[in-house]
């Protein structure tokens, strides 16, 4: 698994499932299916697992089994979601709402690089001028003007902000352990958009593998635990692990939720109404709808946000830098006319 995930990556794994969702929906067996897309697929790094899975449905195992022996390839959340779909018999259907699931994320990843761009730019320019020129030009040292040397002086005085983002991008990776999740989790919950957006999208999750595995008929307790696992979010899986006898001791999931307030109002009260009238998937539907649509606004909102926030600060450094550099130079013509 690559540790950065990008938004060409997310867009093929999206072309993956619509595909495998058109060979499935045309009344192709799902090994024909996964063979012809082993021949043609999105990206040649899936013909490997592709081909692994194929192995494993010939030795006897279902698909979603298949899958899980590729070990992290795919994540919890595209399992729940096989899983549901074998059930009824409509894995067209779990590979047609992957799709959009991953063509979503793909797109504001995109959202946001391309409004990252100037002022990443910007603070490589400044750090160009402010970092390596200005103190060369005041301290009235000479160096070498090749393009290459300045841009290598230019990287070294940033390499702590690199540092720093490659540090993050490492610590918000999904192959760390529970603890450590937990921990990241923690961290970016309080957050303001960021860690609203997180738990509304995990929410989402959890609805979403919740709907598709009811409606397949899993038991509530299985659900649960499963869709836990695939919401990504380690403080859901922990409630929902013990908060399990509970369940088994015949307490319904609406009461156990409301203990806990990482679920909203909204979504404890959506589910205790599907629960009583008997229409459980229709209010897990709306659910998931509902979360994905807020998680997914207050991500958009932060790609508009952060740029701007990002571009603000350069401007005051460089503000403060071109301020600086004048009144040292001011400060110099004065001493001079004293002299």
């Amino acid at each position: 698994m690559s540790l950065i995930i990008t938004p060409g990556q997310l867009t093929r794994r999206a072309e993956l499932y619509l595909q495998l969702a058109q060979l499935v929906s045309a009344g192709m067996g799902i090994v024909v299916a996964l063979e012809e897309m082993k021949l043609h697929p999105p990206a040649k790094s899936f013909r490997k697992p592709l081909q692994k899975i194929i192995n494993e449905i010939g030795r006897g195992r279902t698909f979603t089994q298949a899958v899980r022996s590729t070990g992290s390839w795919l994540p919890e959340f595209d399992h729940a979601l096989f899983q549901a779909g074998e059930n009824v018999g409509r894995l067209d259907a779990s590979f047609r709402n992957l799709s959009d699931f991953y063509n979503d994320r793909a797109r504001l990843a995109k959202q946001l690089i391309s409004q990252l761009l100037y002022p990443l730019g910007l603070i490589h320019f400044a750090a160009l001028v402010f970092l390596v020129v200005v103190p060369f030009a005041k301290a009235g040292l000479h160096f070498d003007s090749s393009l290459v040397s300045l841009f290598v002086q230019a990287a070294l005085c940033l390499s702590p902000l690199y540092l720093c983002t490659a540090l993050l991008i490492y610590a918000m990776q999904s192959k760390h352990g529970e603890a450590w999740r937990a921990l990241i989790e923690a961290i970016l919950h309080p957050l303001p958009m960021l860690g609203t957006a997180r738990h509304y999208l995990s929410l989402s999750r959890l609805a979403a593998a919740l709907e598709a595995l009811i409606s397949a008929g899993v038991t509530p307790i299985e659900a649960w635990e499963i869709a836990a696992n695939a919401s990504g979010s380690p403080a859901l899986r922990r409630f929902v692990r013990a908060k399990k006898p509970q369940l088994q001791a015949g307490r319904k999931p609406s009461e156990v939720i409301r203990e806990c307030r990482r679920f909203p109002d909204m979504f404890s009260n959506l589910y205790a109404t599907g629960e009583v009238s008997g229409k459980l998937d229709e209010a897990l539907g709306s659910i998931r709808k509902y979360y994905n649509e807020e998680g997914m606004r207050k991500l958009q909102t932060l790609a508009t946000v952060l740029p701007k926030v990002v571009y603000f600060v350069v401007m005051l450094v460089i503000a403060y830098s071109v301020i600086n550099f004048y009144v040292g130079y001011l400060n110099q013509i004065d001493a001079a006319t004293h002299l």
